[in-house]
């Protein structure tokens, strides 16, 4: 049954859609941005254009199948979904404001998982039944591997430019790298839209289940993944300049060569990570990556000081966002 309370959580899973867009915006653009290839304006354009291209290509969304059983479904209430999503948009503009590039993907996987847990213990049962416990944690697993991943590849792939272009003059070879971080940050950009807007995707169908409008294991209707596209794009657009300045110049200081290698590096470790239905973050991948672009030069060249603050917002955004979606669902309890 449609309601108005249907359409507000839709259009809040939408506004989040579009926060994560501005949000996340700096991963994909920050070191074309740095390295001067793009301006800002240029850049957003770009990317935005790639975040919308992956509606056209990716038809298997396991990514939002993921989030979707994120909590088990006899918990699942649109009290619930309103909850999360209150709390991902909280944390998501307070983590923005401070420019901190946090994840919007655990922030809305902690935010559904508190709100669900909070329901059981108003309906008197174990609060960790009402969650699938092995996908959280298979996600929380991936807040340590992502990054990983993304360092261990764009050191190995800044290495081997490194030996390829060992021979050619330093102005050419830059002319050359700026060239070609079009090419890495638009994979980068198209991996980003293809991961992120699943995850909206897969709130808004089991918003429409827990509605009843749609049966519970009905095909996602086509106007969802369209206007979650649409919305992370619209986002992307909006730019996040915050972020970009922490992405691109304070982790270690990126060049065109450098840029290419961490773009590629976070495109393969995302489009790896979708093909496995897993909700990583585009921010933990890019962030790995740009680090591991700077090791190549010698450890001190990344700015450890900053890395670890950032790594201190990656743990605590999924349990803060559970506990605000906590007491989201609790003052919307008393108001039912």
């Amino acid at each position: 049954m449609i309601t108005l309370l249907l359409v507000v959580v839709i259009a809040l899973a939408l506004i989040f859609d579009f926060i994560n867009g501005f949000h996340d915006a700096a991963n994909s653009i920050a070191t074309v941005v740095s390295t001067k290839v793009l301006t800002p304006f240029q850049a957003v354009i770009w990317a935005a254009a790639f975040n919308f291209l992956a509606f056209f290509l990716i038809k298997d969304h396991k990514v939002a199948n993921t989030v979707a059983k994120t909590v088990y479904e006899n918990f699942i209430t649109i009290h619930v979904i309103l909850a999360g999503l209150l709390a991902a948009i909280t944390w998501n503009l307070v983590t923005w404001w401070f420019g901190i590039p946090s994840s919007s993907s655990h922030t809305l996987i902690g935010g559904f998982a508190g709100a669900g847990m909070t329901h059981a213990i108003f309906l008197g049962v174990n609060p960790v039944t009402a969650v699938n416990l092995n996908s959280i944690l298979n996600i929380a697993a991936y807040i340590v591997l992502a990054p990983f991943i993304g360092l261990i590849i764009a050191y190995i792939i800044t290495i081997i430019i490194l030996h390829l272009s060992k021979r050619s003059r330093p102005a050419v070879a830059e002319r050359w790298f700026k060239s070609i971080q079009l090419v890495s940050s638009a994979a980068l950009s198209f991996a980003h839209g293809g991961n992120d807007a699943q995850k909206v995707m897969g709130i808004i169908y089991v918003t429409l289940v827990a509605s009843k409008v749609i049966a519970n294991d009905a095909h996602m209707p086509d106007w969802i993944p369209l206007a979650c596209y649409s919305a992370i794009a619209l986002g992307t657009m909006s730019g996040g300049w915050k972020i970009v300045k922490t992405m691109g110049s304070k982790i270690t200081k990126v060049t065109p060569l450098e840029g290419v290698a961490a773009e590629t590096a976070g495109a393969i470790t995302l489009f790896m990570t979708e093909r496995l239905g897993i909700p990583v973050s585009t921010t933990h991948t890019i962030t790995g990556s740009i680090i591991g672009v700077g090791l190549t030069k010698r450890v001190s060249a990344v700015r450890w000081g900053v890395t670890f603050s950032l790594v201190w917002a990656w743990v605590i955004t999924i349990p803060v966002s559970a506990l605000i979606a906590a007491t989201a669902y609790v003052i919307i309890h008393l108001f039912e």
